[in-house]
């Protein structure tokens, strides 16, 4: 997997503690992630290791990170924030907070969170 790729994944352990609980729906999400971009078993236990503790904005390094990229870890947050089935506003509220963070321009970062938020929506199911 490419370091940026880990840095995307890495970067939603925040999103995952947000409403203080780091759900097992939440792992599993993010397990599934890993997965799907090919994570070797040392970048999972990595990962896993990381996400012992809780971790807030201020963990995560956006360095290397492509405006692409920001808008992909955007993506995937809004639809972690769904994992449990609801998005509390605590979660809400972080997601706005990195929009901001990653410097995505506001009318992009609402068009990115709104798509997500109603693919989220639409697949409950599936994401929980």
């Amino acid at each position: 997997m490419h370091e940026e790729t880990f840095a995307i994944i890495q970067a939603l352990v925040p999103v995952a503690w947000a409403d203080g609980t780091f759900a097992e729906k939440e792992k599993d999400m993010l397990d599934a992630l890993l997965e799907s971009y090919g994570a070797t078993p040392e970048e999972k236990a990595r990962l896993h290791d990381y996400a012992k503790e809780r971790r807030t904005l201020d963990d995560i390094n956006l360095q290397n990170l492509s405006a692409g990229d920001r808008c992909v870890l955007l993506q995937h947050a809004v639809l972690l924030s769904f994992a449990d089935g609801e998005q509390h506003p605590t979660e809400s509220k972080l997601i706005q907070d990195l929009a901001a963070r990653l410097r995505v321009p506001v009318e992009q970062a609402k068009s990115v969170i709104a798509g997500a938020e109603a693919r989220a929506k639409k697949h409950l199911a599936l994401l929980g």
